[in-house]
């Protein structure tokens, strides 16, 4: 029932997502085309398609995927075993790199602007060696406590550096495929790998030390693209091979059918099948340990299969089509300040629905203690995204090189990791790498090629590439400004804010003598309280006194004052003023909230043997009047249970 209800809350949250991408269509369709699109009904119905498949996706995550990473980076953490985690790291981040389908694509058509320089299978295997390599580095920054911007600012420096270098059929390429290494199912698993890592290696803050693996799959694929293309177009031989010709047309929607519905269904199969056997492999090979509730992790795998699947299927029943063709329609308008409009809102539209964005974002805002919100680090990086293909957008029409741009970008980037504030760094790199995924990437190599054929002087294979680019870049930009608005407007984590409700209350006027006033966590801030407290008085041996306090300190007591005492017994006495006081007692006064002050005794008189064969009186009474001790919040939440639990418990008495 509750993982019902659970669904119904993402299914919910998911056509809220998309009604960004309807409004947007239905403007530019409508009111700028003024032409209903051909196969509206199975672009409505695909919609809803997509709203199902992601409430399913994100089901799957949090039942599977999510614990099952966490889960091995802590098993790993616990081990010992360092190489074997660097290994797992880079086994995860070559494994699915190279059975992404869109690498793939975009390595045949890479093939083609290299007029067969570029062997599509050694690019393949250059992009997944180089994201392999990425996750073992990030994995190895975890482990080892490193500041994150030190590796991403030294990277940056690389790309730049090599980009000067690289041909110029390479570039875009290039930082294209920075963008387009992140999976779906990639980015939810490399999150918890480096979130569970950093939770279960002491002196790692998982905020600040969890995220980042993401930025790192990102960066180096530009580095090391660049570099195979400066040596094959150095040292390379020109093959003769057939042109893939890439243009922009009015596309037409997918036709569906049971053998379309099985290929694309086994396709996502093969996508997630990988990450499954290093799991599997990793666990009972490696750590020789069974995974926790198999059966749950294993249907949260096949929600997340069946989840994208259906996602995907939504996308092609109409959206993707009619993506293409609306960017079509639009580079052959007069305008390009349409152009430029009908990119800043796709971009924003779509990173909002974005599947791998939002998982991160729940992740982030899990992780921060609620400090850093979900839906507002969305709206951040979908306006970053959106800023991103607007000026990519501009960047086409004016014919400007891409490497100048990126360089003004990465300056930017370095500046802000210096002003923004440690926990949002890490997130806002790997905002970065979430963002063109599943929907975007699609529509965004559409609209770009669209742009690059339709104007004069461009090449759609060498102008067209480079928006995807844009689109992991100025998230990185916004989500940092956001970071720095949190801080101004000094946004709180839910703790604090539950603390914050606990004490709204309390600012009363400390000379109402109704009140305790206290002091919170030893700060000079007092507040007044309805509180009740005991004084548990304790007086024993002198030489029992450490094992009566350490005693009580077991049982909750923060602090003691200690008093001499002697004591006589006046039976049979004759003269008072003539006897001698040699018995050495100590007595201990304990100031408590009442809801310790049961456990106090119980452990004291246990401890010394008060009610069996030690020596010792205990006895408690209560006080009014307190004024001026120190509490720590954690003895208020439990005073007030406490409290709480004692009314219920005198109202059934009245009942009864």
């Amino acid at each position: 029932m509750l993982q019902l209800y659970f669904f119904l809350r993402l299914l919910r949250e998911s056509f809220r997502d998309l009604i960004p991408i309807i409004l947007v269509i239905l403007f530019f369709q409508l009111a700028i085309i003024q032409s209903v699109p051909d196969g509206w009904v199975n672009t409505a119905l695909g919609l809803g398609i997509v709203a199902i498949g992601l409430a399913i996706f994100l089901q799957g995550l949090e039942i599977g995927i999510f614990p099952v990473g966490e889960s091995l980076a802590k098993d790993f953490a616990k081990s010992g075993h360092v190489i074997w985690i660097l290994i797992f790291g880079f086994l995860i981040g070559f494994g699915t790199t190279i059975a992404e389908p869109a690498l793939a694509v975009i390595a045949d058509k890479a093939a083609s602007i290299s007029s067969g320089r570029i062997d599509s299978n050694i690019l393949r295997l250059v992009v997944a060696l180089s994201v392999g390599f990425a996750i073992l580095l990030g994995v190895y920054r975890i482990i080892k406590g490193h500041p994150i911007h030190y590796y991403i600012i030294i990277g940056y420096i690389l790309v730049v550096g090599v980009t000067f270098f690289a041909p110029s059929e390479i570039i875009g390429l290039a930082y294209d495929l920075g963008g387009v290494t992140t999976s779906t199912v990639t980015v939810p698993l490399v999150a918890a790998l480096g979130i569970g890592l950093a939770s279960s290696i002491k002196g790692r803050n998982p905020v600040i030390d969890g995220f980042g693996l993401i930025a790192f799959a990102s960066l180096t694929p530009m580095i090391f693209v660049q570099i195979y293309g400066v040596y094959v177009y150095n040292f390379g031989e020109v093959k003769e091979v057939t042109q893939v010709v890439i243009q922009a047309t009015v596309s037409t929607s997918t036709t569906i059918s049971i053998s379309s519905i099985l290929s694309g269904f086994f396709a996502v199969i093969r996508d997630v099948l990988p990450i499954l056997l290093i799991i599997l492999f990793f666990q009972y090979i490696i750590l020789k340990k069974s995974i926790e509730k198999p059966k749950t992790v294993f249907l949260g795998f096949a929600l997340v299969i069946v989840g994208l699947y259906t996602f995907i299927l939504g996308l092609e029943l109409g959206l993707f089509s009619l993506g293409e063709t609306m960017a079509y329609q639009l580079t052959k308008g007069n305008s390009v300040f349409i152009i430029y409009a009908f990119a800043f809102a796709i971009g924003f539209s779509t990173t909002m629905a974005e599947p791998a964005l939002m998982a991160i974002a729940k992740k982030a805002k899990e992780i921060s203690d609620g400090k850093v919100n979900d839906f507002v680090l969305r709206l951040f990086v979908a306006f970053g995204v959106a800023i991103g293909i607007a000026l990519g957008a501009f960047r086409i029409v004016d014919g400007g090189h891409i490497h100048y741009y990126i360089i003004v970008g990465y300056i930017v980037v370095i500046i802000l990791t210096f002003i923004a504030p440690k926990y949002i760094i890490p997130i806002a790199y790997d905002s970065g790498g979430v963002t063109t995924s599943t929907v975007t990437v699609p529509l965004v190599a559409a609209l770009g090629i669209g742009l690059a054929s339709n104007i004069e002087g461009r090449s759609s294979l060498i102008d067209g590439f480079g928006l995807i680019a844009f689109a992991s870049l100025f998230p990185m930009i916004t989500v940092m400004l956001c970071g720095v608005i949190i801080e101004k407007m000094g946004v709180k984590s839910d703790t604090q804010i539950e603390h914050e409700e606990l004490l709204r209350d309390a600012l009363v006027d400390a000379d109402n003598m109704e009140l305790s006033t206290v002091n919170i966590d030893g700060s000079k801030i007092r507040h007044s309280l309805v509180l009740q407290f005991s004084a548990v008085v304790i007086i024993i041996p002198e030489d029992k006194k450490d094992d009566a306090i350490m005693a009580a300190q077991k049982a909750g007591a923060s602090g003691v004052t200690l008093l001499n005492a002697q004591g006589i017994g006046l039976e049979g006495m004759a003269n008072f003023y003539r006897t001698s006081f040699e018995a050495k007692d100590v007595l201990l006064l304990f100031l408590l909230p009442q809801h310790l002050v049961n456990e106090v005794i119980k452990s004291i008189i246990h401890s010394l043997h008060i009610t069996t064969t030690g020596k010792g009186v205990a006895f408690a009474f209560p006080l009014s009047h307190m004024k001026g001790i120190s509490l720590t919040k954690e003895d208020i939440f439990k005073e007030k249970a406490y409290q709480v639990n004692i009314n219920k418990d005198e109202e059934l008495g009245e009942i009864r």
